[in-house]
């Protein structure tokens, strides 16, 4: 997902996104010890698509404390 899409939803929606992407990226790793795993993209993603994410979330909440002091 772009970061404009991601910038459109809400905080809720961004930390049900967080947690989502974790939990694949847990299931990614757990099948790439295994020798399951055949799309290694998707780890690679799913990790940037996590950072995406956080990225946002620290930007709102910077932006946050810069209002509540001013």
């Amino acid at each position: 997902m772009k970061s404009t899409e991601l910038r459109a939803l809400s905080t809720e929606e961004l930390l049900n996104r967080l947690n989502d992407a974790r939990e694949e990226l847990m299931n990614l790793r757990f099948q790439l010890a295994m020798g399951g795993l055949t799309d290694f993209t998707r780890l690679r993603f799913t990790r940037r698509n996590v950072a995406r994410i956080l990225t946002i979330l620290k930007e709102r909440e910077f932006v946050a404390t810069e209002e509540g002091e001013a």
